[in-house]
Formats: structure tokens, sequence, C-alpha cells
């Protein structure tokens, strides 16, 4: 299994907006595709931005190619995101899961 992580920052002002956004789109978006195991979506304040942290759990690089494409490592955006995002950051992290206690 694998982990993807991507990172972003929105304005204080847009932050109960955007999670609402990830809940209502993004999520859905990431159920969607076969081998997907988990979203988790995390949210932090921090001066005048809201970070947010997207942990999704995969079965294969096969199932993360069919959500983001050939370049696994490039980040994914929706076209609303632009109304959100402070900056784009162009590359998230994978990291193999080896272990692990429910």
């Amino acid at each position: 299994m694998i982990t993807r992580i991507w990172h972003g920052r929105v304005p204080l002002t847009k932050a109960a907006a955007y999670r609402a956004f990830l809940i209502e789109r993004a999520i859905p978006d990431y159920r969607s595709v076969a081998g997907n195991i988990d979203v988790r979506i995390l949210e932090r304040h921090e001066d005048d931005a809201a970070q947010f942290i997207t942990m999704t759990t995969w079965e294969s690089l096969d199932a993360i190619r069919a959500f983001a494409g050939d370049d696994v490592e490039i980040a994914k955006y929706y076209p609303e995101d632009s109304g959100f995002l402070l900056e784009f950051e162009p590359r998230v992290v994978h990291y193999e899961i080896v272990g692990e206690q429910a």
C-alpha cells in the first residue's frame, strides 16, 4: 500500500468553504477510483492561512496512475482550486506503508 500526500494553503477567510469543497468534490473523486483505500483531510490554522494536507491510501502505483495520470508525482488540481489556493505546489510525495496497527 502507498500513501499519497498533498499540501495546500488557503486564506483563513476561505478555509470553511475550501473544507466544504474538499468534502463535497475531492473526497468523492478519490473514492471513485478503483484501488483507493481511504482519504484523510487534515486542517491546521497558522497565522492568516489554513494549511490542508490530503492523505490518500492506495493499493498500488497503478491505482494512483488511474487517479493522477502517468506521472504520479505531479499534483492533481481541480478548476475550483484557483479560487482558494495561495500557491500551487507542483508535486506530491508518496510513502510505502511498511507497518500498520489498527
